[in-house]
């Protein structure tokens, strides 16, 4: 009986953190572009610092912030229900939702004060975390509710699918501000991570049916072919990436409805 209140208790506890964790995190996104810790914002880093990095996306992509943003406020709203307070899938990836934004704080302040490899390694942490709540909650697995799907599943699918092509890209930025070249063209480069980019997000899409995870590659792909339009083996390897995973989307939306174990 005791067991069982204080996991009622620690579940409480973290569903009233997790919305503080997601508006903390958004606040000091928000801030950072206005006021940036270190002087330059991510956004100007990577127009001027890194702007050769042939695997940056153009500006535009990064308005999924806002898509992001809305879908984890929608899962702090359904999570903190008291139907879901009990939960363990919900209560899991909750704490690690609040490893992932404070990490991704932590991320803010080491990249706009140029410590890419650290910045990595933050990175690192927020997709780990990430990987482990998209697991636990089940997501391409699990048969769940309309409800579910949209304040839960789809969130952090979407997030999830963003910081995998972010780490790529963060990755590259750590190397190319290193100097550190691997006896590779910088060309020949991002065609490698394009394509490990595009294996990951297959290997997501037949193992679950993810198809938002999907929508974000070609999302991100569009968007490096855009910026790398003067390199085009980077833009014809961005834009072929993206013309795959959308027929392998199109693929599926023909496919009978069934339950993918």
């Amino acid at each position: 009986m005791k067991s069982s209140t204080q996991k009622s208790t620690g579940g409480t506890v973290l569903a009233i953190a997790t919305p503080i964790a997601i508006l903390a995190t958004l606040a000091v996104n928000t801030l950072s572009n206005t006021n940036p810790p270190g002087g330059v914002n991510v956004g100007e880093l990577a127009n001027t610092l890194l702007r050769d990095v042939r695997v940056l996306p153009a500006n535009y992509a990064f308005i999924i912030w806002g898509v992001i943003y809305v879908g984890l406020i929608a899962y702090g709203i359904y999570q903190i229900r008291p139907a879901q307070t009990g939960d363990t899938a919900i209560v899991q990836a909750d704490a690690l939702l609040i490893v992932a934004c404070v990490a991704q704080i932590a991320w803010i302040y080491l990249f706009t004060f140029r410590q890419f490899w650290a910045s990595v390694l933050a990175m690192l942490i927020i997709l780990g975390s990430l990987i482990f709540a998209y697991l636990r909650l089940g997501i391409g697995r699990d048969r769940v509710g309309r409800d579910r799907r949209w304040n839960a599943h789809l969130p952090f699918s979407i997030y999830l699918a963003w910081i995998s092509v972010a780490t790529i890209v963060n990755i590259a930025s750590a190397l190319f501000a290193n100097n550190w070249s691997g006896g590779l063209a910088p060309d020949l480069w991002a065609l490698l991570l394009l394509v490990i980019g595009t294996a990951i997000a297959l290997v997501v899409f037949f193992q679950r049916r993810d198809i938002a995870f999907l929508l974000v590659f070609i999302w991100a792909y569009g968007a490096i072919a855009v910026r790398q339009s003067a390199f085009p083996l980077v833009q014809i390897g961005a834009i072929g990436g993206a013309v795959l995973l959308a027929g392998v989307v199109l693929w599926s939306l023909w496919q009978p409805r069934q339950r993918f174990e």
